[in-house]
């Protein structure tokens, strides 16, 4: 029996890595870090206050690829600095790993 396949393995953790999913971290590793599960690709880009959209999802990789070349627009007003460099929000929470994850270490208020 073998184990299941997890489309999102990141190199070297995973032996059956997805070959499109390896070639695209290959390609674009400098500025996004890329994932995906069995329906989604995900992008999340590596400097938190880039001029463009942080964070890309797409179903079609066509389109993915495609906004890995040129990111859509950000969210927010232009000018404004990204949440990830906002005094509250790094005052509450601590980056995990170098792929802009954070995790907020108090308790859940009730």
């Amino acid at each position: 029996m073998t184990a299941a396949h997890d489309p999102g393995d990141r190199p070297g953790r995973g032996a059956g890595e997805d070959p499109l999913l390896a070639l695209l971290r290959r390609r674009y590793g400098q500025t996004w870090s890329i994932r995906r599960t069995a329906h989604l690709w995900i992008a999340t880009a590596l400097d938190p206050d880039c001029d463009h959209a942080p964070t890309l999802v797409q179903p079609d990789v066509e389109t993915f690829v495609r906004e890995l070349e040129e990111p859509p627009a950000r969210a927010c007003r232009p000018g404004r600095a990204s949440l990830l460099s906002a005094g509250w929000f790094a005052d509450n929470v601590e980056r995990v790993g170098g792929d802009g994850a954070c995790v907020d270490l108090r308790p859940p208020m009730s």
